[in-house]
């Protein structure tokens, strides 16, 4: 009788071990589930807050579009092609990182078909360029979008389309004497053959504050 209690007594104590350990397990995994699920909370935006950023992402693309487009007109009227190409390849991140400090974000133009390598995006640029021209093709409404990464960085991107003034240097140009003057600058251009209207890539906008 001795010998089958204390049988029992070993099972009973390796039982309530088993359960003990099962009971740790279960809470550190609720707690992980409840600390993930709250940093999920903290990292998504409120509708209120996407519109915010939409509108202000929206300003920002306006304005770097007008100071970019306006300086380069300028160019183009003061000495045609042969001036206004040079000057954006000079200028062009300067002007951008010039409305970037005003508005305090990072301000980036990027592209599935690049003429300056240092606009080549990154790997979530590359995922909304892959997602826009999938739209395209499935006839859907291109529309900007705005997401916070882990970080809690938030980020703009818009689509941008090809306006008729940008033919000259984004058009039908190959074997062109203006597509000479481009490859100079930019030997790996492919940012050619573009339509009025075309999607011509993406504005990426970084807010840092």
């Amino acid at each position: 009788m001795v010998g089958l209690w204390v049988g029992r007594k070993t099972d009973i104590n390796r039982l309530n071990n088993h359960i003990t350990y099962l009971m740790k397990n279960f809470f550190i995994t609720l707690i992980a589930i409840i600390l993930f699920t709250s940093c999920q909370k903290e990292n998504k935006l409120s509708d209120k807050e996407i519109a915010q950023y939409i509108s202000k992402g929206k300003e920002i693309g306006k304005v770097t579009v007008q100071k970019l487009g306006g300086n380069l007109m300028k160019h183009m009227k003061s000495g045609g092609i042969k001036e206004a190409i040079p000057f954006c390849n000079t200028n062009a991140n300067n002007l951008t990182n010039e409305i970037a400090n005003k508005y305090h974000v990072s301000i980036k133009r990027t592209s599935h078909k690049l003429r300056n390598e240092a606009n080549k995006p990154n790997k979530e640029e590359k995922i909304v360029l892959e997602r826009y021209l999938a739209q395209i093709k499935n006839g859907e409404q291109l529309k900007p979008k705005i997401e916070k990464d882990k970080n809690g960085k938030v980020h703009f991107y818009a689509p941008m389309k090809l306006q008729g003034k940008c033919l000259a240097c984004h058009g039908d140009i190959a074997n062109t004497s203006t597509d000479s003057i481009i490859k100079s600058l930019y030997p790996n251009d492919k940012a050619i053959g573009f339509k009025n209207g075309d999607f011509r890539g993406v504005l990426s906008v970084t807010f840092n504050e």
